[in-house]
Formats: C-alpha cells, sequence, structure tokens
C-alpha cells in the first residue's frame, strides 16, 4: 500500500482548546512554542522549493485563523522570527480585508516616499488588487528568496502607510477629531513597525534572528 504523503488540513484550535493548552504552560515554555512553531515554518518553506506548500504558507491566516496566528506569536518581542511573522501576516491580512482603506493611504503617502515606493514594489497607481499582489509577493519572500528582503519590502510598505495617514488624519483634523486621532495614532504605530522589521532584516542576516 502507498503511504499517503499529502499535507494535511491542520485542524483549527477552538478557543477552549487554546485556553487550556496555554494554562498548563508556564510563559518560558510559551515564547519556546512559539519560537519553535516560527522556526518550522521558515525552515520548512525554505527547504523545500514546492510552490504549493508555499502558497499554503502565505494562506496560513485562512487554515489557521488570525486568532490561533496571534496566540501564538503576537506577545513575543517585535524583533524575533515569530514576531517578524507575525507583523507580516497582519500586514497581509489588513490588505486583504480593507482594500480599499490601504490604497487611500498609499495614495496619500506614495508622493512623499520615493525611495521607500521602489522598494516596496507597488504598483504605480496602486489598486486594490495590486497591494494584494504585492503582500502576497512581500510574504511569498519569507519563504522564498532573500527573508531579509520581504521584511525590508514590508518595511517600506508601513513606511509609506504610516506617512499617507498622518496625511489623513491632517485633513480630518478640526471636523473629524476622533477619526484625526485614531489615525494619527495608527500612524505612529506603524513607523513603529517599520523600523522593527528593518532591525528583523538586519538580525536575519546577521543570523541572530530567532
Amino acid at each position: 500500500m502507498t503511504e499517503d504523503r499529502r499535507p494535511r488540513r491542520p485542524a483549527p484550535f477552538t478557543p477552549r482548546q487554546l485556553d487550556s493548552f496555554e494554562s498548563r504552560l508556564d510563559p518560558a515554555q510559551v515564547s519556546e512554542v512559539a519560537h519553535e512553531t516560527a522556526a518550522v515554518l521558515v525552515r520548512t518553506g525554505r527547504a523545500a522549493h514546492d510552490p504549493e506548500l508555499t502558497r499554503r504558507l502565505v494562506n496560513l491566516v485562512d487554515e489557521l485563523g488570525m486568532s490561533t496566528i496571534a496566540e501564538l506569536w503576537s506577545s513575543l518581542p517585535a524583533v524575533s522570527l515569530p514576531g517578524a511573522l507575525w507583523r507580516l501576516y497582519v500586514l497581509r491580512e489588513w490588505v486583504r480585508r480593507d482594500p480599499a482603506g490601504a490604497v487611500a493611504d498609499y495614495q496619500s503617502g506614495r508622493p512623499y516616499l520615493d525611495v521607500s515606493h521602489a522598494v516596496a514594489g507597488a504598483a504605480d497607481p496602486p489598486s486594490p488588487e495590486g497591494l494584494r499582489d504585492m503582500g502576497d509577493a512581500i510574504l511569498t519572500g519569507a519563504f522564498e528568496g532573500d527573508f531579509a528582503v520581504a521584511l525590508e519590502r514590508a518595511a517600506a510598505f508601513c513606511d509609506v502607510i504610516s506617512v499617507g495617514r498622518a496625511h489623513r488624519a491632517d485633513a480630518s483634523d478640526g471636523h473629524a477629531d476622533q477619526t484625526a486621532s485614531a489615525q494619527t495614532f495608527s500612524a505612529a504605530a506603524l513607523a513603529t513597525t517599520a523600523s522593527d522589521l528593518r532591525r528583523c532584516a538586519s538580525s536575519w542576516r546577521a543570523n541572530t534572528l530567532v
């Protein structure tokens, strides 16, 4: 009998299962699990040279759910392998869920950051489909090609979005103050994310990103 070696779809955890699992682990064990799962995914993807496997890794949110990935990686340090993957998946998921908002932010920031736009590699002019494709391409780079370049592309994308969102906040100031405040806070957070991703890229090149 021939053994079936096709990859099997992982069963998603329920919130109760996750709570039960975490209750049996101390923080050090949770951190170890997070680092190991991130390392396994990256090692597996980069060693396989399998387009179908890469596609499944890029679409991991569809298989596991965003909440499961958050439980695994979101609390880890920004400059770490799980922290880097978490930020790449969040960026891709945001573009997929709010492509119109992503385009509006990107269009607002694009005129101020020609170099970042070139590094990010977004279509010009940006479109919902183009930004979704770019998000997929960046995350694909985590499993194929130069991981540091993928991180730098994501950082450049965050730079453009951050500047665009800040300019949109200025435009809202005085007649939609609550919206302007939220956009300003979000723009600052994205600038921090861009910095974190660049630090991750430097750490990856130094073989210290774990």
